[in-house]
């Protein structure tokens, strides 16, 4: 079986658990917490968790499809909360929460599901210290999501950030939740201390690559393959790795913050970022990453659910082009 049909047939799985779960709530509150949930997603973070069992252990992915779940939903809380911050009126297709019910409701629909992911983290089949373990990362995870978050809004009053400060967000706020899928998926399989750090490793510097990747998407793809409006973090200022190491090379990105940004402009910046070295400065730092993920796994017996892991972290910075 191919990465792309391990990773479709993975998705319908999830998806036919989200929908056993949340697919048929009643409650108001419920129908806005099973909104986003049940409206699709790649779910990535699931795959994750069951390959990192199976990478422990051959097979011991089908126990903790929980765990797999408890990722998705805790991704998911993120997302609603992310919205009402950056005042996103459309996700995956449909209506943000905030924007289909109230601002009020989707805090709350996103506190329900925060704490719905550590019920189903409980459900696994795995020993109670495991389970223990896995809420512990879990939890520490959350607080460097919020940590990473509050970081990317701090920056957007300043223009003095650091390649360093940059790396640091992107690792609490994209990098933390893949580390944790991969080191639960681990723990909850009855890895030791050595496998269960390589898997978190892999996760981490492959988050890194997955958000790097994410910004160049974000200004280089067209808006059909990127699914968003072509170059808003240019339009925005947003202090993203281009901009830090635009400034660092003296071109000056200030002139494209504005809404009525043109297809022209776009090409010009796009031009002035190339032929300075930028693009591919960050394509390397992106690329470095991988190969740091990659090198992580050596710690884990050779198997198809690892290939499966090395084949994904190429994924992360190939797709949207």
């Amino acid at each position: 079986m191919e990465l792309r049909e391990y990773l479709d047939k993975t998705a319908e799985d999830v998806d036919k658990s989200l929908f056993r779960t949340y697919g048929n709530v009643t409650g108001e509150l419920d129908r806005a917490s099973a909104h986003l949930l049940i409206a699709g997603g790649k779910r990535l973070r699931p795959a994750v968790v069951m390959l990192a069992a199976d990478a422990i252990q051959r097979g011991r992915s089908r126990n903790i499809i929980p765990a797999a779940i408890a990722l998705e939903v805790t991704h998911t809380f993120t997302l609603i909360h992310d919205d009402i911050m950056d005042g996103d009126e459309a996700r995956r297709g449909v209506a943000t929460v905030h924007a289909q019910w109230d601002e009020a409701t989707a805090i709350l629909a996103g506190d329900v599901l925060y704490a719905q992911a550590f019920e189903l983290l409980c459900k696994s089949d795995a020993g109670d210290l495991e389970k223990v373990r896995a809420v512990a990362m879990l939890a520490r995870t959350c607080v460097e999501i919020c940590q990473g978050q509050h970081q990317d809004i701090s920056f957007a009053s300043r223009n003095d950030v650091t390649e360093v400060e940059y790396i640091e967000m992107v690792s609490k706020k994209t990098g933390a939740l893949y580390a944790a899928a991969a080191s639960i998926g681990g723990i909850l399989a009855g890895g030791n201390a050595a496998q269960t750090k390589a898997l978190f490793d892999w996760g981490l510097n492959s988050g890194i690559a997955f958000q790097i990747q994410d910004d160049l998407i974000d200004l280089v793809a067209t808006a059909e393959k990127s699914g968003k409006d072509r170059a808003s973090d240019l339009r925005e200022g947003k202090q993203t790795l281009i901009a830090i190491k635009a400034r660092e090379h003296g071109i000056d990105l200030s002139g494209y913050r504005k809404e009525n940004l043109t297809d022209a402009e776009i090409d010009e910046a796009i031009a002035a970022l190339e032929g300075a070295g930028v693009i591919r400065e960050v394509r390397e730092t992106a690329a470095n990453r991988v190969n740091i993920a990659k090198k992580s796994l050596a710690n884990l017996p050779e198997s198809q659910a690892r290939r499966y892991l090395s084949e994904i972290t190429d994924y992360f910075v190939s797709r949207g082009f």
